[in-house]
């Protein structure tokens, strides 16, 4: 449970570096509806400060973020509505970050997951803590790449480390294995990870550095590949084997509430699907 007095993302600005930290370490950091409104908004106010000049991410705890909780996001909704919403949801977190203006550095204290780790990689820099992991699970959940991963994964790993993390395989690289893949741009002793973080973020707030996408990918290129991304992850939201795995998921977790939701949409699924749009 959270506690009402701590804000989620605690915001420091220092020598036209802003640092954002996340700041629910005993949900891992995990993007809630709280935490990515939270998030976004502190993006969206960094674009128009004319007094920030760079942005650093990071989180407190043991987990950077342990990427989105959907049972806390999703609202329940009429089908249709739902697949609109699933869409709208997903491509406004990952635009959030593309629609930056500032340079932004992720100081990735911890283990990542999912759409914490696409994010990042969205970013200018990615400097990672030795002992961190970065994961992508989308085929062990039955979903779709996300965060632009469809495309950017292969373009700074390559072709065969790209399927490893996205496909069935489900690879975990560790921090030195994802520097050695081309994942992240650095690895530091925890102790360390934020100063130097802080120390690049001041080197391009200094020299008035604009942003840089990886991968040699613009803005507008990675903004269709999120909106198709968004489109085609509603899809498989809604699609049978997800909502069954969710359900069982759930009920396992005895959380009463999502698992019935989840189950309704399944339960109902042959009534309502036909009338879904198509991604």
């Amino acid at each position: 449970m959270t506690h009402p007095l701590l804000p989620p993302l605690l915001r420091d600005l220092r020598g036209g570096v802003l640092t954002l930290t996340m700041n629910r370490p005993a949900q891992l950091n995990g993007w809630t509806q709280e935490m990515m409104a939270a998030l976004k908004g502190a993006l969206a106010d960094a674009s128009r400060d004319d007094a920030v000049r760079a942005v650093v991410l990071t989180g407190v705890g043991r987990y950077y973020c342990a990427g989105v909780n959907l049972s806390a996001t999703l609202k329940l909704a009429p089908p249709k509505a739902l697949h609109a919403q699933i869409i709208a949801h997903n491509q406004a977190l990952f635009d959030s970050f593309l629609d930056l203006t500032k340079p932004i550095v992720v100081a990735l204290n911890g283990h990542a997951i999912g759409a914490s780790v696409t994010s990042a990689t969205l970013c200018d820099a990615l400097l990672a803590a030795e002992g961190a992991t970065l994961s992508t699970p989308f085929a062990a959940l039955g979903v779709p790449p996300e965060g632009c991963s469809s495309v950017l994964f292969e373009r700074l790993m390559g072709a065969e480390a790209a399927a490893r993390a996205l496909g069935a395989e489900g690879w975990k690289p560790t921090a030195a294995e994802a520097l050695a893949a081309g994942l992240v741009t650095g690895v530091r002793p925890p102790e360390e990870l934020l100063p130097a973080a802080q120390a690049l973020a001041a080197e391009w707030a200094a020299a008035g550095r604009a942003r840089v996408f990886r991968g040699g990918l613009t803005r507008e290129a990675l903004k269709e590949v999120n909106a198709r991304e968004s489109r085609v992850l509603a899809d498989a939201f809604l699609a049978p084997p997800f909502l069954r795995a969710q359900l069982r998921f759930l009920a396992r977790k005895r959380r009463w509430a999502p698992a019935l939701l989840f189950g309704a949409l399944w339960a109902t699924r042959w009534a309502w699907g036909r009338w879904l749009p198509r991604g």
